[in-house]
């Protein structure tokens, strides 16, 4: 008789054989540190990129209960105000995560009848969420306006388009001003995730769209406050009937207890500092890594704060970030399905909690593992 669990052993072991396996370590984060098995080390796998000094959470009980319930305490209002007004849109709402607010929006606007248009490198939530819509999905090639087009001509019925500002594995910027452009002559509702933009791009950090000057244009923005605000939730802006809407209907705020009142007000904290000079701090940061990384040599299509240096074996990638760690770096391997087969890589995060000499220090280390490695 087989074992009760001999096919699932066997998927993991299939992991395992082709370098996949993921192990959860115990961490403490401090700012730019990470500690490890006693070590302490220079955390480049950080999304906390502005860096903003922690401020001081006071104990809150928590709602223990959906927000439809019992659970809308009065910092939701608050927050969702702010927000609506740093998207420039009508209304807002806090989900309890990024990943949340991606599955429960899309989910919700779209449906059996109408088509996506998404990005192939789109994020995990953005994917598994145009799955559960039900929609005809079509895939176009990674900012490639030209196969945008293309499938649009062949398609009917309502259309919307999704894509990501800042691309989370690759670290370079979706063409807003291209996608409104064609998507506005095709009648497209569009839908930016803007996690990785979001506080980091644009005037006052207002994000992508608004670096490209398209902010009104787009239709629904959903974005993160746990990266560069630093701390937790994610949010959905547009306008008040499309918000209106995903209150009524998206499962993913309907069905789960609502964020604690005291991470609301964390994160008012936090929205509420002089964002705009830790912002211009952390940009002279991510122009100073970038400059000596390409001094040494490394060449990457990143213009921003995420930097990846593509490997492509997954035991090399692992091999590369076990050296950076021997050397106090803390940067991940990130591997299938994360990111497509053999196209494995270690990916930076520049964060303004990293002193320029600490920037230098990471330098230094890279070029040693782009020796030791043969990395180009």
């Amino acid at each position: 008789m087989k074992p009760k669990f001999g096919t699932l052993e066997k998927k993991l072991s299939v992991i395992k054989k082709n370098n996949l396996l993921r192990n959860l370590q115990d961490s403490k984060v401090e700012k730019q540190f990470i500690e490890q098995n006693g070590k302490k080390l220079l955390n480049f796998s950080s999304n906390d990129y502005l860096g903003i000094t922690p401020s001081k959470i006071r104990y809150a009980q928590f709602q223990s209960s959906s927000r439809l319930v019992s659970g809308n305490d009065s910092s939701f209002s608050i927050l969702e105000k702010k927000l609506s007004k740093h998207k420039s849109q009508e209304k807002t709402i806090v989900y309890p995560t990024g990943y949340m607010a991606n599955i429960g929006v899309i989910s919700t606007l779209a449906s059996k009848q109408d088509t996506i248009f998404s990005d192939e490198l789109n994020h995990a939530s953005i994917v598994e969420a145009c799955k559960l819509s039900s929609a005809k999905i079509k895939i176009f090639k990674h900012n490639d306006m030209n196969d945008f087009e293309r499938k649009i001509k062949k398609t009917n019925g309502k259309k919307f388009l999704v894509t990501e500002g800042i691309f989370s594995m690759d670290g370079d910027w979706s063409k807003l001003d291209e996608i409104i452009e064609i998507s506005e002559k095709k009648d497209i509702i569009t839908i930016l995730d803007d996690a990785h933009g979001d506080f980091v791009l644009g005037k006052d950090g207002k994000g992508t769209a608004n670096f490209f000057n398209v902010e009104k244009e787009i239709d629904m923005y959903i974005s993160s406050l746990s990266k560069g605000l630093g701390s937790f939730g994610g949010y959905v802006s547009g306008k008040k009937s499309l918000i209106d809407l995903c209150i009524n209907t998206s499962k993913t705020f309907i069905y789960t207890s609502a964020l604690p009142a005291s991470i609301n007000q964390y994160s008012l904290q936090r929205f509420d500092s002089n964002r705009e000079a830790y912002r211009k701090k952390l940009w002279k940061k991510i122009n100073q890594f970038h400059h000596r990384l390409n001094e040494i040599g490394f060449t990457t299509r990143s213009n921003s704060q995420i930097i990846p240096i593509i490997i492509g074996n997954e035991k090399k990638a692992t091999d590369v970030s076990k050296f950076l760690k021997s050397k106090g770096i803390f940067a991940q391997a990130i591997r299938y399905p994360t990111v497509k087969k053999n196209q494995a890589r270690i990916r930076i995060s520049i964060t303004g909690w990293l002193s320029e000499k600490e920037i230098e220090y990471s330098i230094q280390i890279l070029e040693k593992a782009k020796r030791k490695f043969k990395l180009k």
